[in-house]
């Protein structure tokens, strides 16, 4: 199968804005010029004061009566091409900004949980405007870490971040008439089977009982068969080992195998990134030597960042989270600023699993987090709570920064400007956490109640709030140290480091390269190697994180665009007509973003139902 591999980026990398296939010309004379003071206030507004708290609101509602949240870029992205049409082809940025500024109000939105984990744990509320300075103060700190890692994971390592994707191919269908003439069956397509798959999972029992995840099938139809296959091939090995972690002890009968397997897929990751960036900077390094003499190459206007001032600007907000947490919170430096160290390494792996498979383990960076603060001897939950928040909250915002940057990478989009929007949505954001926070518990005492002291009959039905229920079952650990999850951590840190070693030394080698090459057997080896006997840990780990139906769906999902993939390779070279659309907007690319969309779609649409429905009985 032609698409076997793992699907990049791009065909190459982009150091120039892509090339447009339509007239740039502004269609309507009445809308401000763009680049003007007018111009950056309309995408402001739409974004911040409009779709940000719609979006804002779902996700809270999410969190609180499920326990995860659909974050805006989808819905803010089509609704921003509909303010910027009129712009044409250029629309695409404007639409990238406001849906840039949506997300970061959404995302930090959904953090209201923390806020009600606080209550659960029984710690006195602080003033209103102490805690949107602290989370302020982390989101502004997550989005500059993210920014750093930018380089790393955009632009060289160009990982695919499928919901990135799948936002640049509508932001550039909706505001090009050509892209779209070409790809609106296979995006809308996709987009409409991804509604109707969201909506039956949640209302058909059929669909729930087999787990369908349209986005996550999606997804698997993006990165291909051997980051799909590597998935499910992590979950099967996680769940044959069910009863080796029931007989030591590290699960109870009965109990999900990713429950431990979390632990040692983040350590799969740390240790395939220990060696990954270790390699990245030793070369950039060589590189800086040997063109120390050699003219400069310049960058486009649109990738240039300011580093000193990105590194001044991360700095800044570590020092006042650190200030706030300890001045305002009375919380201890030693755990404050533990946390704050840790948010770069869980930005680069949580940023690396989010660019491979499309999953974001904050909950699990948090876990770690408590866990690694056990073994230094907290027993304050309080204390890990406040702490640990500052991996959930930086690390969910740095996350979603690499992956609008991945967005932005595809359309030429200026990162200068783009963070700058991000910053001002994070500002909204940690306003519209607190108030959500306090709104939604004033109107239901019942998110109040602390749901990890309640028999099974007492649980709640609307409101199961699963996220905060497992901080707080984390958090009250902490009286209970088990040291089996840290050696879960090593375990799985020894293993990315030796299956990634074990990988580069295999593709370096050149006689097993040739024979790849010029072998159908070498081939289908090949593959076997990649996607199961010795899988890219990063894609891997995506079966320790996920129940095993979700790794199954992510799998099908590759296995059906390398087939489909595969037929239209041959076609191509018997002489069909090349295709009008950029490389990366395949039609399987277009089919599997228009299913995440379409389920995000549906998440977001339900949630918003939901809230109504409780609302107006």
């Amino acid at each position: 199968m032609s698409q076997g591999k793992a699907k990049p980026m791009a065909t190459s990398p982009q150091t120039t804005a892509p090339a447009t296939t339509a007239s740039s010309t502004q269609r309507w004379a009445w809308l401000p010029a763009i680049g003007t003071w007018r111009y950056y206030a309309l995408l402001g507004v739409a974004g911040i004061l409009i779709l940000g708290p719609l979006g804002g609101v779902t996700a809270s509602y999410m969190n609180f009566s499920l326990g995860f949240f659909v974050g805006g870029q989808v819905l803010a992205g089509i609704l921003g091409s509909v303010v910027t049409y009129g712009y044409g082809s250029e629309g695409k940025h404007g639409a990238n900004y406001i849906q840039t500024t949506a997300a970061s109000v959404a995302g930090m939105s959904a953090m209201a949980v923390v806020i009600q984990a606080m209550v659960w744990l029984g710690l006195p509320q602080p003033p209103t405007w102490v805690l949107i300075l602290y989370m302020m103060c982390i989101g502004m700190f997550g989005v500059g870490v993210g920014m750093l890692f930018t380089p790393i994971l955009v632009d060289k390592l160009q990982l695919t971040f499928p919901s990135g994707l799948a936002v640049a191919n509508i932001l550039r269908a909706l505001t090009d008439p050509v892209l779209l003439k070409h790809s609106v069956s296979r995006l809308f397509g996709g987009m409409a089977l991804g509604i109707v798959g969201g909506v039956g999972a949640a209302k058909v029992a059929l669909l729930g009982a087999i787990e369908l995840s349209t986005s996550t099938f999606g997804a698997g139809m993006i990165v291909g068969a051997r980051i799909g296959l590597a998935g499910l091939a992590g979950g099967l090995a996680g769940w044959a080992l069910i009863p080796f972690f029931v007989s030591i002890g590290w699960l109870k009968a009965g109990e999900p195998f990713r429950k431990i397997t979390f632990l040692i897929a983040l350590g799969m990751i740390m240790g395939a990134a220990l060696l990954d960036v270790t390699q990245i900077l030793w070369r950039a390094w060589r590189q800086a030597r040997s063109a120390a003499g050699a003219p400069r190459v310049e960058q486009a206007d649109w990738q240039k960042t300011n580093t000193t001032r990105l590194l001044a600007w991360v700095l800044f907000w570590a020092v006042a989270i650190l200030l706030v947490g300890t001045q305002l919170l009375a919380l201890p430096f030693f755990y404050l600023a533990f946390a704050v160290l840790l948010v770069f390494a869980f930005a680069l792996i949580n940023g690396i699993s989010t660019g491979m498979v499309d999953q974001n383990p904050i909950s699990s960076a948090f876990v770690v987090t408590v866990v690694l603060m056990a073994a230094l001897g907290l027993k304050d939950p309080i204390i890990g709570m406040l702490s640990a928040a500052v991996l959930l909250i930086a690390t969910s915002e740095a996350t979603d920064m690499q992956q609008d940057r991945s967005t932005g990478w595809r359309l030429g989009t200026n990162r200068v400007i783009q963070f700058r929007f991000q910053v001002a949505g994070i500002v909204m954001g940690a306003v519209m956490a607190v108030v959500f926070a306090k709104l939604f518990m004033a109107a239901y005492p019942v998110l109040s109640l602390d749901q990890t002291r309640m028999a099974a009959d007492q649980q709640p039905e609307l409101w199961s709030s699963a996220m905060t229920y497992k901080f707080v079952g984390a958090l009250r650990s902490l009286t209970d140290d088990k040291p089996y999850q840290r050696t879960a951590i090593w375990i799985g840190l020894g293993l990315g480091l030796a299956t990634q070693l074990a990988r580069q030394a295999l593709k370096a080698n050149a006689a097993y390269q040739h024979w790849i090459n010029s072998s159908r057997v070498g081939f289908a080896t090949d593959f076997v190697l990649d996607s199961a006997v010795l899988p890219s840990p990063y894609a891997s780990s995506f079966g320790g994180f996920v129940n095993l139906s979700t790794s199954a769906w992510f799998a099908a999902g590759g296995v059906v665009a390398s087939v489909a993939d595969t037929v239209a390779e041959r076609r191509q070279r018997s002489g069909g007509q090349p295709s009008a659309l950029p490389a990366d907007m395949s039609p399987t690319s277009l089919l599997g973003g228009g299913l995440i969309a379409g389920d995000a779609l549906a998440a977001l649409g339900l949630g918003i139902a939901g809230l109504l429905a409780t609302l107006l009985g």
